[in-house]
């Protein structure tokens, strides 16, 4: 399974959502991935990724599975956990977006699973290489406390968990 040196691994995109979208075009703008296709459960949402970037979609999760190295699950952060085991357990390698899964529990399975398969499991902490965190980096060694302030618009995205799950998490 997987990409000799040199070649490009093959990667599909589960959900097509705003975030979805976003891994998509990401995708492929990098020459390191292969994009195969994507899959969610709302035919709607996949069809404005075929009409915007012309991918393919999959009838079903399984399929997109059976066609691909790394799954990629971009989807509410209830199903990230059965999704990632079950792509584990197929001998995908996953890349999750934060949060990994709605519990420690299901997070420290995840990771068991991972070593004890021998793939990897990638989340999307993706603010970790923003430039105001990068910078400020050297001035935050060892602190005692962290004290954090988001200030944004209420987005309905993300409350299907907790909010130091979802959005806390960057902070931590």
């Amino acid at each position: 399974m997987g990409a000799v040196a040199g070649e490009r691994l093959s990667i599909g995109v589960l959900g097509a959502g705003h975030l979805g979208r976003i891994h998509v075009q990401q995708l492929l703008e990098i020459d390191a991935w292969a994009l195969k296709g994507v899959y969610d459960p709302h035919p709607e949402k996949a069809a404005r990724l075929v009409e915007e970037f012309g991918v393919s979609v999959f009838p079903s999760i399984e399929a997109l599975m059976e066609a691909v190295d790394v799954v990629d699950v971009v989807t509410p952060t209830l199903s990230h956990h059965h999704l990632a085991i079950q792509a584990l357990d197929r001998g995908k390698h996953v890349f999750v977006e934060k949060p990994i899964a709605n519990s420690i529990d299901e997070a420290r399975e995840l990771v068991e699973r991972s070593v004890r398969t021998g793939l990897k499991v990638q989340v999307g902490h993706v603010e970790r290489f923003n430039p105001a965190f990068v910078a400020a980096r050297p001035f935050l060694a060892g602190p005692m406390f962290i004290e954090t302030h988001r200030l944004a618009q209420f987005n309905p995205r993300g409350t299907d968990v907790s909010v130091v799950l979802d959005l806390m998490i960057h902070d931590i």
